[in-house]
């Protein structure tokens, strides 16, 4: 009898502390994505109406960081739990065993546009990379396309381009050096190399969603390739800035869970949530970027139309990010060999 109340005892207080670490676990959730007007959109679109119904709290981080998201999963000291990346890279995590795969019983999958969602991630919003320029630089003089990054006397100033090697820099050089759209892929790289050395030394790189924004309203640079989302946060903040939507390429980002994150049950509600109709409708009418969830749209702000990548699709070229996730480690290797040239 003694015995069987000390095993008794024992198994009482072993399930009472894993209970309590089963709640500890779900208390709360780290997101990370790419900080400035995006990630606070996400936090007041996604983060703080879930903490709110679940009682679960968000923490923010950030910026997303590739290198350090392999690094947490291979020691296995994991400390995200849903990471905001982009698409090519969502693909290419998946494929080296970086992620967790989504849990479609807690994320409805069939009312994702099925070109934002994947075994592994499930799309964040898609967005075009758009040629902004800084109207008080410029005057009067509105580039029209891509090739007006190349055109430096029509054009003098800057140009600020997204520094990594991923989707958009390659495809826009391509474009303006006369490639048709249907004919970009495989990418010649020969080519778009000797396209970007005609600008090299007029180039500003940024990493950064804040980043660009801050070197297109300052003038620093006189145009350039942004996020259209974040042309339109500065458009809403009165900055003197313009947009063409000519040659719009579109990308998207996705949500992922890394491999051994702590809080993974959670996660997986935090992206079902972040991936819901009023989720995505919520978020698209902050940012302008547009939603993935198939319901959304009716449930946008009409005045949003001008301003989102679905009002363009006749001028829209979409970025092959599955080509990226093969070829882009090797293309990886020959663009930072390029940068330091």
């Amino acid at each position: 009898m003694l015995l069987s109340k000390r095993v008794t005892a024992v198994l009482s207080a072993s399930l009472l502390t894993l209970a309590c670490q089963a709640t500890q676990a779900a208390d709360s959730l780290n997101f990370v994505s790419w900080g400035g007007t995006t990630q606070d959109a996400q936090k007041q679109a996604w983060a703080d109406p879930f903490s709110k119904s679940s009682n679960i709290k968000v923490v923010q981080d950030g910026p997303t960081d590739y290198g350090k998201l392999k690094a947490m999963v291979e020691s296995g000291n994991v400390q995200w739990d849903v990471v905001d990346v982009e698409a090519d890279f969502a693909l290419r995590a998946a494929a080296e065993g970086l992620l967790e795969p989504l849990d479609f019983n807690t994320i409805q999958r069939d009312r994702i546009d099925p070109r934002f969602v994947s075994d592994h991630g499930v799309g964040s919003f898609f967005f075009s990379f758009v040629l902004g320029f800084n109207e008080g630089k410029l005057g009067g003089n509105k580039p029209q396309d891509w090739s007006a990054l190349f055109d430096t006397k029509t054009y003098p100033g800057k140009r600020a381009l997204y520094k990594w090697p991923s989707p958009g820099v390659l495809e826009l050089a391509l474009l303006a050096d006369g490639v048709p759209a249907d004919k970009l892929y495989p990418l010649d790289l020969d080519r778009a190399f000797k396209k970007l050395d005609t600008i090299k030394k007029d180039i500003v790189w940024w990493g950064g969603g804040a980043q660009s924004q801050q070197l297109l309203a300052s003038g620093e640079a006189t145009l350039g390739q942004f996020w259209n989302g974040r042309v339109y946060a500065l458009q809403q903040d009165g900055a003197p800035v313009g947009v063409s939507w000519k040659q719009n390429l579109v990308m998207a980002d996705f949500l992922v869970v890394p491999k051994g994150a702590k809080n993974k049950d959670a996660a997986m509600k935090f992206l079902a949530n972040a991936a819901s109709a009023k989720g995505q409708a919520e978020f698209a009418n902050l940012t302008a970027y547009a939603p993935v969830n198939l319901d959304s749209i009716s449930q946008l702000k009409p005045e949003l139309a001008p301003n989102l990548p679905t009002a363009y699709a006749q001028e829209q070229v979409t970025l092959d990010f599955a080509y990226w996730a093969k070829n882009g480690p090797a293309i990886a290797t020959r663009w930072n060999e390029w940068l330091v040239k």
